[in-house]
């Protein structure tokens, strides 16, 4: 089915769920094409309009899956709600058939432990990662992101707070207090990644940060505003 169009990636998604099916269709929107494969016909028909093709497959059953030409996709995400068994079959059958990349939905730790072993080349953890946001999000309001690097690092954006407002990095000294590393300053949209750090920050001024997750939480909650 799928033959590359002018080079452009071509992504696959099984398991249309909530999470596959924002998947989908958010590629879709951004211009991508976009094969999105479910075994239950109701789900394939509901995203049909937003996607290049919708197909109604078993993702465990090998003959189906190289029907569909999945190995010539760049990247196929599974995501496959409760069935572990179905997430890891179908991980094996993708690696068998040769697909380049593949982006597993992994339901906790041990299913994560054991896709990796398997050879998904990323697992995903949608419902641990958005839990994540939420309470960096209710331990301060002025978190905008927070992308977990490693299971002891991250990166936050952290909206300048107003007890920040006029100073400057020299004067928060943030590296030396939390002992984490100031990346970038945003302001009105633009990234500055050499701030200087004489110059005091303004409201609404975003701070990219990095750092032990540990220590963030503790940055975090030094800044918390109501």
């Amino acid at each position: 089915m799928a033959k590359k169009p002018h080079g452009k990636k071509q992504f696959a998604i099984i398991g249309l769920g909530r999470f596959g099916s924002s998947v989908a269709i958010y590629l879709a929107e951004l211009g991508y094409e976009v094969l999105a494969v479910d075994d239950n016909a109701q789900r394939v028909q509901d995203v049909a309009h937003a996607v290049t093709h919708a197909v109604s497959a078993d993702s465990t059953d090998e003959e189906a899956m190289n029907a569909l030409g999945i190995r010539n996709f760049d990247v196929v995400v599974v995501a496959i709600g409760q069935d572990i068994q179905s997430s890891i079959l179908t991980t094996l059958i993708l690696k068998d058939l040769g697909v380049p990349y593949i982006i597993v939905k992994a339901q906790n730790e041990l299913h994560g432990k054991v896709l990796n072993k398997i050879g998904a080349d990323k697992v995903v953890f949608p419902e641990r990662d958005m839990g994540l946001r939420v309470a960096h999000h209710l331990i301060s309001p002025n978190i905008l992101e927070h992308i977990e690097l490693s299971a002891d690092y991250s990166i936050v954006e952290m909206k300048v707070p107003s007890s920040m407002i006029g100073k400057n990095l020299k004067q928060l000294d943030i590296r030396q207090k939390y002992n984490c590393n100031v990346l970038a300053v945003k302001r009105q949209g633009e990234l500055n990644i050499t701030p200087r750090a004489d110059e005091p920050l303004i409201k609404d001024d975003i701070l990219v940060i990095v750092g032990k997750n540990d220590l963030l939480t503790k940055l975090e909650q030094a800044y918390a505003e109501p």
